[in-house]
């Protein structure tokens, strides 16, 4: 169950991306007559279900108003449910439920991108027939990939961190860094989003910018906005991981940190040892 929820999320808000012209259409269609016939052709070239009729007076049909209500619907139940593991972060608290949901649906789209690199592999060595599609849908999941996993990492708290002074000071100092590091990237997210949303949202989102390839998949249209959502949840989870953190005992960190016991062990069985 902990792994059919993810794939459920992933696969329902798959369709509702590659549907989005749809819903753009349906409840803010746009003033222009020329980007609306272009946004229009768009969905109709792309739309999987052409033959289902709209609901509501737009084109979004059935099944993709019923896979964007599951998209929440998946995602408290996935929330709800994630168990971690143990070579996960143990102090993790109920507020970090999002961030491990997306560890799961990341995991999911790296299986799904392993899956259509072996088709195209399969197909254009044994059949010599390879598809117009396999390499930027792979480009186009792994962007999300990228993107989820900074999430997931803030939370696990794995991004690469210097801790030659932070281990030196005492345990108020290491707060002061805390507070400083978060405060900094806090800023820079807020001038990211600032500066960009509306380049991204009203003209690569709103206007459906597609890749100009032969697949031709909506890479700028919703890689582009997910980086802006996805910097605000990382920046969000940098900001309860310091609540989170700020009782902790201090850690110091040795070399000894890099060594994956499971790992070890598995090399002394390989070599015989003990």
């Amino acid at each position: 169950m902990e792994w059919l929820i993810p794939f459920c999320f992933v696969v329902c808000a798959s369709w509702a991306i590659w549907h989005i012209p749809a819903y753009i259409i349906t409840l803010a269609p746009h003033e222009n007559p020329s980007t609306l016939a272009q946004v229009t052709a768009i969905h109709e070239t792309k739309d999987v279900t052409p033959g289902l009729p709209g609901l509501f007076g737009g084109l979004a049909d059935i099944v993709d108003w019923v896979a964007l209500a599951l998209i929440p619907v998946f995602l408290v139940i996935g929330m709800l449910g994630v168990r971690v593991a143990h070579m996960e972060f143990q102090h993790w608290k109920p507020v970090d439920r999002l961030a491990l949901f997306f560890g799961r649906v990341t995991m999911m789209l790296i299986i799904s991108m392993t899956g259509v690199m072996l088709y195209e592999v399969f197909l254009r060595y044994a059949h010599e027939a390879p598809t117009l599609w396999a390499n930027e849908l792979t480009l186009w999941i792994g962007g999300f990939v990228f993107l989820c996993s900074g999430f997931y990492g803030m939370q696990q708290r794995s991004h690469i961190r210097i801790f030659l002074l932070y281990d030196a000071v005492p345990r108020p100092m290491q707060r002061a860094f805390d507070v400083i590091w978060t405060a900094l990237f806090v800023l820079f997210a807020f001038f990211l989003v600032f500066g960009s949303y509306k380049q991204v949202f009203l003209v690569k989102f709103y206007k459906w910018e597609m890749f100009g390839t032969a697949f031709d998949p909506p890479i700028p249209a919703t890689i582009q906005p997910a980086v802006l959502v996805i910097i605000v949840l990382v920046a969000i989870q940098a900001v309860l991981n310091v609540i989170s953190d700020w009782n902790l005992e201090p850690e110091v960190h040795t070399a000894a940190d890099d060594i994956d016991e499971d790992e070890l062990e598995a090399i002394k069985r390989a070599v015989g040892e003990d």
